[in-house]
C-alpha cells in the first residue's frame, strides 16, 4: 500500500520500437485533467514525484522514465530528440484516454516540444519548467557551470534526488544525450507549437533565466510566462504544491 496521502499507482515496462519506458500512473482513470511529466537529462520520474502526489488527487497523471534513465534499460546508441519524441508519441498514444498537458523539465521541454509538434492530436497543451538551453549559452561548459551554481541554491533533499539520479545515469551517457541538449534550437521549434504553452520557472534558477524564459512564452503561437518566487531549477520537487495548482488552471484554460 502507498503511504497517507500517497495516490494509489501502478507501475508498468511498455516497449516502443525497441525503447524501453518506465511508466508510473497515478491519479483516478477517468479524471477530467491528464497530464504526462517528463524528466530531464540524467534525471528520473523521481523528483517528479512531489508534483504527481499533488496533481493525482483529482487528474490522471503519468510520469516516466525514459529510455536510458532512472529504471528504464539503456539503449546502445544516443537517442535523437526527435527519435525519442517518435517513441514517446507512440507510447502516449496507446496508454492515455484523451488528450493530455504535456509537462517537462529542463531537456524534458525538448522532448514534449518536439511531440507536440509531431503529434498535436495528442497534446492539449504544453508546460515547460527550467526550459534548456538559453540560446546564449549554448556550450556544455556553460550549462555545467550554472548546474553547479544552482545546486547551491537547491534544499539537500533535492540534491540527494538530482546527485542520486546523475550517478545511475552515469558520465558517459549523459554526455551522448547532452549533446543533442545544447544543440537544440528551443525558440525556434516552439514557433511551431499549435497548442497553448506555459513557461514556468523558478525565481532564482540560473539555468533558465528570466529573459530567455521570456523569449521562450513569445515566441509561443499561445505562451505565457510563470516565475514562482524563492525557487530556483528543481521548482516541480520544491515548490510542487504552488505549481500544481497553476497546471490545474492551466489544464482547464486549454480543454
Amino acid at each position: 500500500m502507498p503511504p497517507s496521502g500517497d495516490p494509489e499507482r501502478t507501475v508498468r515496462t511498455v516497449t516502443v520500437r525497441g525503447l524501453d519506458f518506465r511508466v508510473h500512473e497515478a491519479g483516478p482513470v477517468r479524471a477530467h485533467q491528464v497530464f504526462v511529466l517528463v524528466h530531464g537529462i540524467g534525471m528520473s520520474h523521481r523528483y517528479l514525484r512531489r508534483l504527481q502526489v499533488s496533481l493525482a488527487t483529482d487528474a490522471l497523471v503519468l510520469t516516466l522514465d525514459l529510455p536510458g534513465f532512472g529504471s528504464s534499460p539503456r539503449p546502445k546508441r544516443p537517442i535523437s530528440i526527435p527519435e525519442m519524441a517518435t517513441a514517446l508519441g507512440q507510447l502516449l498514444g496507446m496508454l492515455l484516454p484523451s488528450r493530455a498537458v504535456l509537462v517537462g523539465h529542463s531537456m524534458g521541454t525538448q522532448w514534449i516540444t518536439e511531440l507536440s509538434i509531431l503529434e498535436p492530436a495528442l497534446v492539449s497543451g504544453a508546460v515547460l519548467i527550467g526550459p534548456v538551453t538559453d540560446r546564449r549559452r549554448r556550450a556544455l561548459s556553460a550549462h555545467l557551470l550554472r548546474l553547479a551554481a544552482d545546486c547551491t541554491r537547491e534544499p539537500a533533499d533535492a540534491n540527494a534526488l538530482i546527485f542520486g539520479d546523475y550517478l545511475r545515469c552515469g558520465l558517459v551517457w549523459y554526455l551522448r544525450q547532452a549533446r543533442a541538449m545544447i544543440a537544440y534550437p528551443l525558440e525556434d521549434r516552439l514557433a511551431d507549437v499549435s497548442v497553448p504553452v506555459l513557461v514556468a520557472r523558478g525565481a532564482r534558477d540560473p539555468i533558465a533565466p528570466h529573459d530567455w524564459c521570456l523569449l521562450l512564452a513569445a515566441r509561443a503561437v499561445s505562451g505565457r510566462l510563470l516565475t514562482i518566487p524563492h525557487h530556483s531549477h528543481a521548482v516541480q520537487h520544491t515548490a510542487a504544491p504552488a505549481l500544481a495548482g497553476a497546471l490545474r488552471a492551466f489544464a482547464d484554460a486549454a480543454l
